[in-house]
C-alpha cells in the first residue's frame, strides 16, 4: 500500500496547455476574490495561516502547545516561550505569507510535473496539523480537508489531477493578498482593540504595524509573480 502511494505521489502528470493554465488561473481568480468562494477556500488559507506560525515557532525553539481553527474561519497557534525576541516576531511573520509561499512551492512542483505530489504533500500537512488541532471544529475542518484531498489525489485521472492542483496552486497564491486586504479592513475598523499579527508585530518591534502590512503584501506579491511564472513557463 505504502509502495502503492509513493507511486502515485511520484508520478509524472501531463502538464497544462497555457491556455489551460490560464483558464484555471482566471477561475481560482474568480473564487478567491468572490464573497462564497472565499470563504470557502479561507479554510485552506486559515489552516496554513495557522501551519506556518507552529512550523516557524517550532524552528525557533518555542514549545508548541497547539492550534485552534474556528468556524468564522480565524484560528490561533499557541505556543510557550519568550514573549519577545527575534524567535517572537518571526513566528508572528510567518502566518500571512504562508499559503502564498506553500503555493510557491506547490508551482514549482506542478510546473515539473508533480500535480499528485503537490496534491499529497497537502494530505501530509493535514496528517501532520491532526496532531496539534486542539477544538473539534479545527479536527472537523482538517480532516475534511486532508480526506478531500486524498480522495482526489488517489482517485481523478492524470489530466483531472492537473487541473485540480493548477486550481489549488493559483487559489493559494491568490488568496493570500485576498487576506491582506481583510486584514487592511479590519484594522480600520476596529483599530483601538485590533490584535491582528501586524499590530502584535508593530508592539514588539516599535515599527507601525502599517509597514509589516506591507512586508505581508510584498512577500505574497513576489511569491504570486513567481508561481504565476512558473506555471505559465511549465
Amino acid at each position: 500500500m505504502f509502495e502503492e502511494l509513493w507511486e502515485r505521489a511520484t508520478s509524472v502528470q501531463p502538464p497544462l496547455t497555457d491556455i489551460w493554465v490560464v483558464v484555471v488561473g482566471v477561475a481560482a481568480l474568480l473564487l478567491t476574490w468572490s464573497p462564497l468562494g472565499y470563504r470557502l477556500v479561507r479554510y485552506l488559507a486559515t489552516l496554513l495561516h495557522e501551519a506556518g506560525h507552529a512550523l516557524v515557532a517550532v524552528l525557533v525553539g518555542r514549545r508548541l502547545s497547539g492550534i485552534r481553527l474556528h468556524s468564522d474561519t480565524s484560528g490561533l497557534t499557541v505556543s510557550r516561550g519568550r514573549p519577545t525576541g527575534p524567535g517572537m516576531v518571526a513566528t508572528l511573520l510567518a502566518g500571512y505569507p504562508a499559503p502564498a509561499v506553500i503555493g510557491l512551492g506547490g508551482a514549482w512542483l506542478v510546473s515539473n510535473g508533480y500535480a499528485a505530489g503537490s496534491m499529497w504533500a497537502l494530505v501530509v500537512l493535514c496528517a501532520l496539523m491532526l496532531l496539534l488541532i486542539r477544538n473539534l471544529y479545527g479536527l472537523w475542518v482538517v480532516l475534511v480537508t486532508g480526506a478531500g484531498i486524498a480522495v482526489l489525489s488517489w482517485t481523478a485521472t492524470p489530466e483531472i489531477l492537473s487541473i485540480a492542483a493548477y486550481l489549488m496552486v493559483w487559489s493559494l497564491l491568490l488568496v493570500a493578498p485576498r487576506a491582506i486586504v481583510e486584514l487592511q479592513r479590519s484594522r480600520r475598523r476596529s483599530r483601538r482593540s485590533n490584535r491582528s499579527d501586524a499590530d502584535q508585530l508593530a508592539g514588539l518591534t516599535r515599527l507601525p504595524a502599517g509597514l509589516w502590512v506591507g512586508v505581508f503584501w510584498s512577500i505574497s506579491v513576489a511569491c504570486l509573480l513567481t508561481g504565476g511564472w512558473l506555471l505559465l513557463h511549465a
